[in-house]
């Protein structure tokens, strides 16, 4: 069977069955921000910058632009995840990502203009772990291994 790269694949794989489900956390995690009780000081909220005194379950700085921002990330993984391709995609791509977001909490202080996410030290290494996690299950649920054969 020859899928075509607009066309969904209906076929079970491991590597789209892990981009659904992180997608899918991406999506609660974006609502969870949005819920006063899972996110507290939620009337503390900014839009976007490190003023947010927010923090998702008490630990997670986040405004309502980071919010905003894992809800997107969601609804693009789900988009990607309608093939093989795509979720491997969205999975190494998001991983690369949150690395260089990991990289960019640790240069920019807490307290910077800079910091506009806003990212604090639990931000930081939970985008690590996301991260080394997504790029691990990028590549290692579609590891190409050599045909004996020969043949493609």
């Amino acid at each position: 069977m020859t899928t075509h790269r607009n066309t969904v694949d209906t076929t079970r794989s491991p590597v789209r069955t892990a981009a659904q489900v992180v997608a899918v956390v991406f999506l609660l995690v974006g609502v969870a921000g949005f819920i006063p009780g899972l996110t507290t000081d939620y009337g503390d909220m900014t839009f976007a910058g490190h003023h947010s005194e927010a923090h998702l379950f008490g630990v997670f700085q986040v405004s309502i632009l980071h919010n905003i921002v894992h809800l997107l990330f969601g609804v693009a993984g789900l988009a990607l995840a309608r093939t093989a391709d795509g979720a491997r995609g969205y999975l190494i791509a998001g991983g690369v990502i949150y690395l260089i977001l990991w990289l960019y909490g640790l240069v920019v202080g807490e307290d910077s203009a800079a910091n506009f996410v806003p990212l604090n030290g639990a931000d930081d290494w939970l985008h690590l772990g996301l991260g080394l996690g997504m790029l691990a299950l990028g590549l290692g649920l579609t590891r190409r291994t050599a045909n004996p054969h020969g043949t493609p």
